[in-house]
């Protein structure tokens, strides 16, 4: 019985013994797997993460595209608008001077008329003419002749006009006459 006893312990000893030394041959190759696993994790969240910030880069690099597009638009849309308006510019420019040497001339040659008419015959032409026009030439003419003109003319109208004259003649009032 001892003989069994020992060959039962010497066999159960042997089979713990085998147990044992297989579980140590396959703990290095667990951990080895489970090492593995920790470094493919690693590696790929690490590569989840650059796909992620690639993409986020190549999406910010098309949203400034499109941004910078953009602005290229709106700035080729106002460098349009700025030439169309310097054109506008010119063109007003070009009329205005054009408007003022005829005018001067007109003036000139308007009030050398009205020098000559009598003042009963200039006052109600002066009447129906615009208040400013009227006041320009008046004040052209010869003091003596713009008294008479004025004193034929309608009273309220001479009125306006001599205002008109008045402010034009003042520095410290504007230079819109209304």
């Amino acid at each position: 019985m001892m003989k069994s006893l020992k060959k039962n312990h010497f066999s159960n000893g042997l089979a713990r013994f085998a147990a044992v030394a297989s579980l140590l041959f396959l703990l290095p190759a667990a951990g080895a797997e489970s090492q593995q696993k920790v470094v493919s994790e690693l590696s790929t969240q690490d590569e989840i993460q650059k796909f992620c910030t690639n993409i986020a880069d190549a999406a910010r690099d098309q949203r400034y595209l499109m941004q910078k597009q953009e602005l290229e638009k709106l700035q080729s849309d106002v460098n349009e608008r700025i030439a169309v308006l310097e054109d506008r510019k010119a063109e007003y420019e070009d009329w205005l001077a054009r408007r003022e040497h005829f005018l001067n001339q007109a003036k000139s040659n308007l009030v050398d008329i009205y020098k000559t008419m009598k003042a009963d015959a200039a006052a109600p032409q002066l009447e129906k003419m615009h208040v400013e026009i009227a006041a320009a030439i008046i004040m052209q003419l010869p003091p003596r002749q713009s008294g008479l003109i004025l004193s034929e003319m309608d009273a309220q109208k001479a009125a306006t006009v001599a205002g008109i004259m008045s402010q034009a003649t003042d520095k410290n009032t504007s230079k819109d006459p209304s």
